[in-house]
């Protein structure tokens, strides 16, 4: 393999996880404000190093194993998450990345997909019946939204008649992204979904689940598992940006705008854990089916005659 092309992922992967871990500090910090507390300030520097103190506390724990769990699973799912979580990373669309995907789309909803069986092998592996609960709860919640999030997606690729997230920051353009804007409300509540985020996490539902799918995980196990949802979130972001908000095409301008809307998406998945309470699994699953599915076809029925 090409060394330039080792060093780059490798740049990518660092950078990731630094993002991760300091996106947990700001979520920590604005709900603690939220709730009109300080949020972590002991660890040094006003609580600045405190993502590496958890990193070194959760890494260095022993790691229980329940008897009857299903061992291979139990420990290899969580790396699964990671590994898929830092996979998709290598889509992301810098100008001087020398990974151009042409069918980057694809990969990402074939990834998307597949984070199912993480939670599928957590959840089972497990042996309690409260991560079964949260298991099916979440493999349910996300493969309704998959539906969705995929119909969600057709519009802009309809629009743009491309796979490539690289093609979204040639081809851009104002009137692109005004007609893109009225479906980004829909597209921001079925990534809430998608990463079981609230008001839409049922699958870790503390009240009644103890905490869902990840109940029995400890110490590196569970740091594995968080580590990749927060990657998700973050990745959420960049999609989010790259397909629905205008970027500026000069190259460094590119790369660095991108940033400010990957940030206040971002952001926006903390205010919406801060603001808004768990919803009714019942009326979490009517909300896909009823309204989002009903809604995206009928708005790729219209840009399909206008378009194709």
């Amino acid at each position: 393999m090409n060394i330039k092309l080792i060093i780059t992922l490798l740049m990518i992967f660092v950078c990731v996880l630094l993002a991760m871990a300091f996106f947990t500090l700001l979520e920590r910090k604005i709900l603690g404000y939220v709730q009109l507390r300080k949020g972590p300030n002991k660890v040094a520097l006003s609580g600045i190093p405190q993502p590496m103190a958890d990193a070194v506390k959760l890494f260095t724990k022993e790691l229980n194993t329940p008897m009857y769990a299903n061992t291979l699973p139990f420990i290899f799912s969580p790396m699964l998450a990671l590994f898929l979580a830092l996979t998709m990373w290598i889509m992301y669309p810098y100008s001087a990345n020398p990974i151009q995907l042409k069918w980057g789309i694809m990969l990402f909803l074939c990834i998307s997909s597949m984070n199912v069986y993480t939670t599928l092998f957590a959840g089972w592996s497990s042996n309690s019946k409260y991560s079964l609960l949260g298991a099916l709860r979440s493999i349910a919640q996300t493969i309704s939204y998959e539906v969705s999030m995929a119909l969600v997606i057709l519009t802009p690729l309809i629009m743009m008649s491309t796979l490539s997230l690289n093609k979204f920051f040639e081809m851009g353009s104002i009137q692109f992204t005004l007609c893109l804007w009225p479906l980004l409300t829909t597209w921001v509540i079925t990534c809430l979904a998608e990463t079981n985020r609230t008001p839409f996490d049922l699958a870790e539902g503390e009240s009644e689940l103890v905490s869902g799918f990840n109940t029995e995980f400890s110490s590196g196990t569970f740091a594995l598992i968080f580590m990749a949802e927060y990657m998700n979130i973050i990745f959420m972001g960049m999609i989010s940006a790259a397909l629905f908000i205008l970027i500026p095409s000069t190259p460094f301008i590119k790369d660095v705008m991108l940033i400010i809307p990957l940030t206040a998406v971002s952001v926006l998945f903390i205010w919406a854990r801060g603001a808004y309470p768990r919803m009714r699994y019942d009326k979490l699953m009517s909300l896909t089916w009823k309204q989002f599915l009903p809604m995206t076809l009928m708005v790729i029925m219209i840009m399909t005659m206008m378009y194709i």
